[in-house]
């Protein structure tokens, strides 16, 4: 196997960044600027609550998900209050 050249891992990892798609705000289509107020997400929406979560029932991060800070937080509320009613598990279920 021939070892890259510090310049040709640079160009690679260059190019794989480009590659990678932008992830978007799935709450705020028309932008961050003109999302409605109060910001709020339903608790009882079980199959939104679940795409954002992980196997392990963690809230997943906002650079995987692409949700903006301020839904973000809207989210975080939401799965607590799920969970606090047990429509969510706090554990994994094995």
């Amino acid at each position: 196997m021939t070892r890259l050249t510090p310049q040709e891992l640079k160009k690679r990892r260059k190019k794989k960044a480009r590659l990678k798609k932008k992830l978007t705000c799935r709450f705020c289509p028309e932008g961050p600027k003109k999302s409605p107020r109060p910001v709020y997400i339903d608790y009882k929406d079980l199959k939104t609550l679940r795409t954002l979560i992980d196997r392990n029932a963690r809230i997943l991060p906002r650079r995987r998900t692409g949700t903006s800070a301020k839904w973000h937080r809207a989210v975080r509320l939401a799965v607590i209050r799920a969970r606090f009613i047990a429509l969510l598990p706090y554990i994994p279920e094995e």
